[in-house]
């Protein structure tokens, strides 16, 4: 248990040194303990038991130990973090246990060089973190004031500063809020100068198809909405903006804006970011991308960020004394913040659109690229750029933030859940696909809540498929788990064994568990019924005009299961008239009739 006036500040910017150079950065691959987010955590633990008793008069200013940094200068963060809150104790990290600091010397800054991706940590329920941008946003949330300002010409102090910033003279102008919402943040656009878009619900059960984007049902309020009709309105009409949220604009609004001032970022699958995998899961050390050409906007980096400013928000919120970090960050990556099981790492993606509007989000890329310009007039980024311009830049950053990361589902690819090699030669698929097949498990017949469960079911359906029904691999294209996860089985490009005499023409989604009686989570539903196949039309994937397809409805089997076929039949994109249609089809092509075609009742129906 921390002391009593323990300050979580301190601990934060004790260990935010190491990201403004005051600890050399190592070499990558020194560290002896694996990159977990368990890891981390025992380091702030650590941190926070060694905690002293501070006073003001006795502590260091962290902008004064900057102004020593023999490392890069960050001109952006000090002035919108270290002006606010400049004294600080300064924690000696070698009070940490020497693998520990290891660790995080090596873990806090992140990085891409090739296809390796340094300060990187797997986190519990499967996904891969970037620890620099969450603490960046820990140390934000800590702050409580967040909206700023912005400086009227290049020259600007931190607000709160009374000494002058390096390379800048005039005093910027007072803080204006304490404690935004991140959906109003930016008080100088409204609805009608870009279109909102409702985003204000935040589930608190995974089971609550709320959580999910664009569900068309009445449970749920949240939409991920294009900007296609928006960019024009946003254009014409929305004034530049005055103010930033330094919540938003350490974790995420800089990178955004400055990665898609080099050109847009568009993947052939959907989903931004690049994924990539572990040299071992029990053990991870190193990360490779899957993706040779990744920019810094990994899907890594993007969880980190996100993470940042969910738990930044909620720590400007929280009421005193807040939580020690190390808490507060064992709740958020394992069973949920405060008791709320939809508060956690699972439902990121969920949460994010749900705590921030797009047009608000415009609003904090354009003022984060417009402090730069003032901050840096020398930037070789930023130079000669328009007002327009960085409007442009951030609507577009913006629309593929919000389209293809937040409004698509997290994938855990093969890696990540142990899967056994491809035996043979795939097929590729001719792509986009017209169809959508719904499968259920069956056995497993029990849904997964927990990323160890679901990958152990995982190979358990891999072993099946190859061992006992002589496949080259799993069957089907993607399973979703009820923990907040897809995962990835032969994926989009490759032909899977899920719906005989169909496989080349659809993709086979199954859902864990068996739906005879019972539906699955509504969180599971939506991903299927809406989130998924969004994303790959986004992609063209998928043909706009899909159907959606029971597996009884071209096999005889019971599968998905009654309860869940019924359900089925009520989606829009359902089409009960296609069996026929398709048999005709095959017969023309055949010139035979596929005979029907029953799984063994212990195996994939």
């Amino acid at each position: 248990m921390p002391p009593r006036n323990w300050n979580p500040t301190t601990v934060v910017q004790a260990v935010l040194w190491i990201l403004l150079g005051l600890w050399p950065w190592p070499e990558p691959g020194t560290a002896s303990l694996p990159f977990l987010m368990d890891s981390v955590i025992q380091a702030l633990a650590e941190l926070e038991q060694k905690a002293p008793v501070t006073k003001a008069s006795h502590t260091a200013s962290v902008w004064q130990l900057s102004a020593q940094d023999p490392g890069p200068h960050d001109p952006l963060h000090h002035f919108l973090l270290d002006g606010q809150s400049l004294r600080a104790t300064k924690l000696d990290l070698l009070a940490l246990s020497p693998e520990l600091r290891g660790l995080i010397e090596e873990a806090a800054r992140h990085d891409v060089r090739g296809r390796q991706e340094y300060g990187v940590v797997l986190a519990p329920d499967g996904s891969t973190v970037a620890v620099e941008p969450l603490l960046a946003g820990l140390k934000a949330g800590l702050q409580r004031q967040r909206v700023i300002n912005l400086p009227l010409d290049s020259t600007a102090t931190p607000p709160g500063a009374g000494a002058t910033f390096p390379d800048v003279g005039a005093v910027v102008p007072d803080v204006r809020a304490t404690s935004p919402g991140l959906r109003d943040a930016s008080p100088d656009v409204s609805s009608t100068d870009v279109g909102a878009m409702s985003l204000n619900v935040r589930a608190t059960d995974p089971n609550m198809g709320a959580i999910f984007p664009d569900v068309r049902d009445s449970s749920s309020d949240v939409q991920v909405t294009s900007l296609d009709n928006q960019t024009s309105s946003l254009d014409a009409k929305a004034k530049s903006p005055t103010t930033v949220d330094s919540l938003l604009v350490v974790t995420l609004a800089r990178d955004l804006g400055l990665t898609f001032l080099q050109g847009p970022q568009t993947q052939s699958h959907p989903g931004l970011g690049a994924e990539g995998c572990w040299d071992q899961l029990s053990n991870p050390r190193n990360f490779t991308l899957l993706d040779p050409g990744a920019s810094l906007l990994t899907t890594a980096f993007l969880n980190g960020a996100l993470d940042g400013v969910l738990l930044g928000d909620y720590l400007s919120r929280a009421p005193e004394p807040r939580p020690p970090l190390s808490h507060l960050l064992s709740q958020y990556y394992g069973a949920g913040v405060a008791g709320d099981p939809g508060f956690r790492s699972n439902f990121r993606r969920q949460n994010g659109a749900a705590l921030t509007s797009a047009p608000a989000l415009i609003q904090q890329v354009w003022g984060t690229l417009i402090l730069l310009q003032r901050l840096e007039p020398a930037h070789p980024q930023l130079q000669g750029m328009s007002q327009e311009q960085l409007a442009q830049v951030a609507t577009l950053a913006t629309k593929e933030y919000t389209e293809a990361f937040l409004g698509c589902p997290a994938i855990h690819p093969r890696c990540r859940w142990g899967a056994a090699p491809y035996r043979g030669r795939p097929k590729p698929l001719r792509l986009p696909l017209g169809f959508l097949y719904v499968h259920h498990t069956y056995l497993p017949a029990s849904p997964c809540t927990a990323f160890e469960r679901c990958a152990a079911k995982m190979r358990s359906m891999q072993r099946f498929h190859q061992d006992t029904q002589g496949w080259d691999d799993i069957g089907y294209s993607f399973v979703v788990g009820s923990d907040g996860y897809v995962y990835e089985g032969r994926g989009w490009h490759w032909v899977g064994a899920h719906t005989l005499g169909h496989n080349s023409r659809g993709f086979g989604v199954a859902i864990v568990g068996n739906y005879t009686a019972e539906l699955p989570a509504d969180a599971a539903l939506s991903t299927v019924r809406d989130v998924l196949p969004r994303c790959a039309v986004r992609a063209g994937l998928l043909r706009p005009d899909y159907a959606v397809l029971g597996h009884r409805q071209l096999v005889r089997t019971e599968c998905p299961g009654d309860a869940l076929f019924h359900l089925l039949s009520t989606w829009p994109h359902f089409d009960a008239n296609v069996k026929p249609r398709i048999a005709r089809r095959a017969s023309r092509i055949s010139k035979k009739k596929l005979p029907p075609v029953t799984l063994p009742a212990t195996g994939l129906q």
